[in-house]
């Protein structure tokens, strides 16, 4: 009787960890399923998309790269335009925002609470109800059709602050601080070489939707670059519309694809640092 028991038990936990691993497939299925899209229409022709979905790609690739080039969409300036302000954003926005938080949890001042008090009351502004003063400030001090205003701004990131503040309150020991002190090192030294590597799991994981968000951003580049010269990947691949005419969908799907491409080269990179840190917090000592 408690063989029988046993089997059922071993049978029924197994049918549950197939039916696990069944819902998993199918919801990373649906997740990669809008992306071959992406990929198979960049192979597809204007009436191929338009006659409906598919799933198999199509011969029109060449043909689609040809007006793609032939719009004036430079794939290797857009690319250049789009990496130095994504990486420029990130590395400003994880940095200063990480040493932010540093000073939020370790040293112990008046207005500590009432200055995060504010910064998460900043989250709370959209940037579209800053965008026409913001425009305006940028054309007064001559920095439009400048990368420096989409990446100096990145500086204060209340949303990474809070993130930050958050992960070092629980991953910080503060008696390693402490004994640096007493060492004899500096506070930045202190901060760069132990402070960040502790913090790098936290790092990986915003820097990648700092990229990601930067690397999309349509908004602010469009308002203000309108040099050719200094368009990004997102405002190339708006202008690939057309008059009301016609518009090659192919060629506009495979700009999105060249688009897309870096986003998963950087997932990938980074990736494992996520996996990381969630087996960090899922350890108690």
């Amino acid at each position: 009787m408690y063989n029988t028991v046993k089997k059922t038990n071993t049978f029924a936990l197994r049918l549950n960890r197939a039916f696990v691993y069944m819902f998993c497939v199918f919801l990373a299925l649906l997740s990669i399923m809008p992306f071959w899209i992406m990929f198979v229409n960049a192979t597809r022709s204007t009436p191929e998309i338009q006659a409906g979905l598919s799933l198999l790609p199509s011969s029109n690739l060449s043909r689609n790269l040809e007006v793609l080039v032939g719009k004036a969409f430079d794939p290797i300036t857009g690319f250049m335009n789009s990496f130095i302000i994504s990486a420029g954003t990130t590395i400003c926005a994880i940095y200063f925002s990480s040493l932010t938080a540093y000073a939020l949890v370790v040293y112990n001042w008046r207005f500590r609470q009432p200055l995060f008090t504010f910064i998460v009351l900043i989250m709370l502004i959209p940037v579209q109800a800053s965008a026409i003063g913001f425009y305006q400030f940028m054309y007064q001090i001559g920095w439009t059709n400048s990368f420096l205003p989409l990446i100096l701004p990145a500086i204060a990131s209340p949303a990474i602050v809070f993130f930050m503040r958050q992960y070092l309150l629980g991953a910080l020991n503060y008696e390693i601080v402490e004994s640096a002190r007493v060492d004899g090192s500096g506070e930045f030294a202190t901060f760069n070489r132990i402070v960040l590597p502790i913090m790098s799991p936290a790092l990986a994981t915003q820097a990648i939707f700092v990229f990601v968000g930067s690397w999309n951003n349509l908004f602010m580049p469009l308002i203000l670059l309108t040099q050719k010269e200094k368009y990004t990947l997102p405002i190339m691949v708006n202008l690939l519309r057309g008059d009301i005419y016609r518009t090659e969908l192919g060629s506009i799907y495979l700009g999105l694809s060249l688009t897309a491409l870096p986003l998963f080269v950087i997932y990938f990179l980074l990736s494992r640092y996520i996996i990381q840190g969630v087996a960090l917090g899922s350890v108690k000592e």
